[in-house]
């Protein structure tokens, strides 16, 4: 089976008109995540159990006849790219390799 690998460092090492290059601390961190490889069943259910499918904060609340949307917060996480690769590699991994239906992990 072949190894899907996703790198950032084009996107988190900008160049400004200036010269200036401008670095991502937490780029370490970043090709960490990318890096991990699931080979595990177990570690592949906890993270599709722990990394949710969709923003949990999103929603409406109606206050007082009035309806007010509460954006998505996710996308505030500075890895959040990298943790939704992970679970997408993690619910790969249980369909492709393991066999498993995966829909209950699919909002």
């Amino acid at each position: 089976m072949a190894t899907i690998t996703h790198t950032h460092e084009d996107y988190h090492h900008h160049q400004i008109s200036t010269g200036y290059v401008k670095k991502d601390i937490l780029f370490p961190l970043r090709r960490w995540v990318d890096g991990v490889e699931i080979r595990n069943a177990k570690i592949a259910h906890l993270i599709c159990r722990i990394i949710p499918c969709c923003c949990p904060f999103e929603r409406d609340i109606t206050l007082f006849g009035h309806t007010f949307h509460i954006p998505p917060l996710c996308k505030l996480n500075p890895l959040y790219d990298e943790f939704v690769g992970l679970r997408f590699r993690s619910l790969t991994y249980l369909s492709d390799v393991c066999g498993e239906d995966v829909t209950k992990y699919i909002c």
